[in-house]
């Protein structure tokens, strides 16, 4: 992914969570995907879908069972 669509994922996320502390990185070596960070913690991987000419981003995010412990 090239700059100006990390920025453009990041600004989309930052809105739709209404979160400005939301920041996408790109990946070392990997250009098929960006990183998503809620603060200082990685939240998630957002993965770029270009088949058949029809682009779309898959927002993957882990949430492991330690996570949810202290959630009532």
């Amino acid at each position: 992914m090239n700059h100006p669509e990390i920025i453009k994922l990041q600004k989309f996320l930052q809105q739709k969570f209404n979160n400005k502390n939301i920041d996408v990185r790109p990946r070392a070596k990997l250009n098929d995907s960006v990183e998503v960070f809620l603060g200082d913690e990685s939240i998630g991987l957002i993965h770029a879908d270009d088949e058949d000419g029809d682009k779309s981003y898959i927002f993957n995010m882990s949430i492991l069972d330690i996570d949810l412990e202290d959630i009532d």
